[in-house]
């Protein structure tokens, strides 16, 4: 199943690269899901409309901010973010504790 990448004003606004990130724990490995990373550097945050394929945390974009849940690894129940309005564009995110999860790159096709 071949999966579109979201092509929006956010993209265009990190200068339309975009590229998609498997998501796992650091500390045990667990799967979180899929992540469309736009625009260069480090994934400090993860928007909830860019996430993908995750049982938890896919579809969270319709809820209420204090209705969000802790970014939670459900394998080891590590802590990995916490929910956050990203102030500058008006978005929920997860901002990422630092060295929390680890990410590979891969082809929308493999997903």
């Amino acid at each position: 199943m071949k999966n579109k990448l979201k092509n929006d004003k956010y993209k265009k606004n990190r200068g339309g690269y975009s590229r998609l990130l498997e998501i796992s724990c650091e500390g045990c490995g667990a799967a979180l899901g899929y992540y469309q990373k736009d625009g260069p550097g480090i994934l400090k945050r993860m928007y909830l409309d860019r996430i993908y394929k995750s049982d938890d945390y896919s579809d969270l974009s319709n809820k209420l901010f204090n209705e969000l849940p802790q970014l939670i690894c459900k394998k080891c129940k590590r802590h990995l973010g916490v929910p956050v309005i990203y102030e500058k564009e008006k978005r929920f995110a997860f901002r990422l504790f630092q060295g929390s999860v680890t990410k590979k790159i891969i082809k929308s096709e493999n997903i």
